[in-house]
């Protein structure tokens, strides 16, 4: 495990699925703690539940991780999140090849 390593894993989290989970217990292999953090848009977001109501289900659903995963929000960039919090690396997961082809797009 890296020594004090801190992963962020942005998303929207509406709701959080056993996916998640499962690639935030796997990051837990690597690194000491994870933030999965969510990205909030409020002239974009429409989302079944609240930014209040996700932080509350992940904060639940990692309860038993000995303070390794918190759970936050942020607005802005995912740079400067990371910045500010001190992160070393930022955790993805992939559900499909459209996903990676998304993420390679240049403007």
């Amino acid at each position: 495990m890296a020594n004090n390593a801190l992963a962020i894993y942005p998303g929207s989290f509406d709701p959080i699925t056993n996916g998640h989970v499962d690639l935030v217990n796997r990051t837990l292999r690597v690194f000491d703690k994870v933030v999965v953090a969510i990205a909030t848009n409020p002239d974009k977001d429409r989302s079944l539940f609240t930014v209040h109501e996700r932080l509350q289900m992940i904060n639940e659903v990692f309860a038993g991780t000995n303070g390794r995963v918190s759970a936050d929000s942020f607005q802005g960039l995912l740079v400067d999140y990371g910045e500010r919090r001190g992160a070393t690396v930022v955790i993805r997961g992939l559900r499909a090849i459209s996903d990676l082809n998304m993420n390679f797009k240049w403007p």
